[in-house]
């Protein structure tokens, strides 16, 4: 073979093995072994979390303060014998006690809204159920760090960073608990 016709052969070569060339499936951002476990690593991915909040709190005050203070004048004469005196006393009792209990228990799913740095969750989440003219609405957003995710892609409230978490409801029976106007109007002169 001459030399010219070795020279063609390898550039055509050449262009067909660029023309074929293709694009990797293999993606290192997205990537996940069939071996590897259900967690979320990615914006979008699903959360299920479980509420279990149970918080009570208590404060007792009790005051006393006493004070007795006394003067006496006595002045004798040959013809009679004064007497003054001046007795006070001052007390006062005081006692207080606050307490306060709150307990919720749910399981909603928050939706992964960011990957920080170092590779902790950001989630948010809510769930709004609507009964016989009722509204529950529960919220819940924070951190998560993905190794406190379980193998079954739960992760509990208590793991949360900077949990935000509101339940509140709305409805026939949320408003019969609240005080009427007037009576929240006379409270504010201690009535």
């Amino acid at each position: 073979m001459t030399t010219r016709k070795t020279i063609a052969l390898g550039i055509a070569l050449a262009t067909l093995l660029q023309a074929a060339q293709g694009t990797s499936l293999y993606d290192p951002k997205t990537f996940q072994p069939q071996t590897s476990d259900l967690r979320p690593r990615r914006i979008g991915s699903l959360v299920t979390v479980l509420v279990y909040e149970s918080a009570s709190a208590s404060s007792t005050a009790n005051t006393s303060a006493s004070r007795d203070a006394g003067i006496g004048l006595s002045v004798q004469t040959p013809s009679h014998d004064h007497q003054a005196a001046i007795d006070a006393s001052n007390r006062m009792d005081g006692r207080g006690k606050t307490e306060r209990q709150g307990k919720v228990l749910a399981q909603l799913t928050a939706v992964v809204t960011g990957v920080t740095a170092e590779g902790d969750l950001r989630i948010a989440g809510e769930q709004v159920l609507d009964i016989n003219n009722e509204r529950q609405q529960i919220r819940i957003e924070g951190t998560v760090r993905a190794q406190d995710v379980s193998d079954l892609n739960v992760v509990l409230s208590t793991r949360i960073a900077n949990a935000r978490i509101s339940y509140s409801g709305q409805g026939d029976l949320a408003d019969r608990q609240r005080p009427s106007w007037w009576q929240r109007f006379a409270s504010l002169f201690g009535i």
